[in-house]
């Protein structure tokens, strides 16, 4: 059972919100819907733990509903998508989601990749809540003093560069767009400047490397963003 998980299911078509939430509650899941991206965005709040996104939503459609959450939360969301809705999917994987399942879907395939999404979300980097403390490979970040330290070496950041590594450790399998790192450490409508972002990484590469010469930390995939290094 999946006691305490919190699915948002987010479809304007009544039978297959109905369907998806009767699956969920049958496998353990706790859900909360929505039937459009206005409500969904009233809806969500940070106990979900996973967001099931229809793209083709009445009023704010998905891609701007994950624009809007991605603004505040890094909870996993799948998009569901019409098989002839192809370019739009692309478009919300870019802009953050972290996987998609078309429609018609098979309902253990469904169950599968929710699954697989909370195993990674949950078991992404170390945490340490009661120090602050987040670790991945050997660089430990301190959210309260932000500081930052590969292995033994104090490594000295920017506010803004301890920001962006802070939320790519996090969750360290997950790749950040531009838009995504610069909205959540600027806090602020990202209008493309994709060299504000490069330049950024390339200083918190080059700190991290002089600490660490043999170790790559942060990883650019490529047409989509960046992601910490496996």
């Amino acid at each position: 059972m999946n006691n305490g998980v919190s699915i948002l299911v987010i479809e304007d078509d009544n039978d297959i919100n109905n369907m998806i939430c009767d699956l969920l509650k049958q496998n353990g899941y706790d859900t909360k819907v929505a039937y459009s991206g206005t409500e969904a965005l009233m809806v969500f709040n940070n106990k979900i733990d996973l967001v099931l996104l229809d793209l083709m939503l009445p009023g704010l459609n998905g891609e701007m509903v994950l624009k809007e959450i991605r603004k505040h939360s890094n909870v996993p969301v799948i998009g569901l998508s019409a098989k002839s809705n192809k370019a739009s999917t692309i478009n919300l994987l870019k802009s953050g989601a972290d996987d998609y399942i078309v429609k018609p879907f098979n309902n253990d395939e469904l169950l599968a990749r929710i699954e697989a999404q909370l195993r990674r979300y949950n078991s992404s980097s170390s945490i340490n809540s009661e120090n602050n403390k987040i670790t991945y490979k050997d660089i430990t970040i301190d959210i309260e003093t932000y500081s930052v330290q590969v292995s033994d070496t104090p490594v000295n950041l920017t506010k803004r560069e301890f920001l962006i590594l802070e939320l790519l450790m996090k969750y360290p399998k997950k790749v950040f767009t531009k838009s995504n790192l610069y909205e959540h450490v600027w806090n602020d409508e990202f209008f493309g400047d994709d060299n504000t972002i490069n330049v950024h990484i390339s200083n918190i590469r080059s700190k991290l490397a002089k600490a660490n010469p043999s170790e790559e930390y942060i990883q650019t995939v490529w047409g989509i963003g960046f992601k910490m290094s496996e």
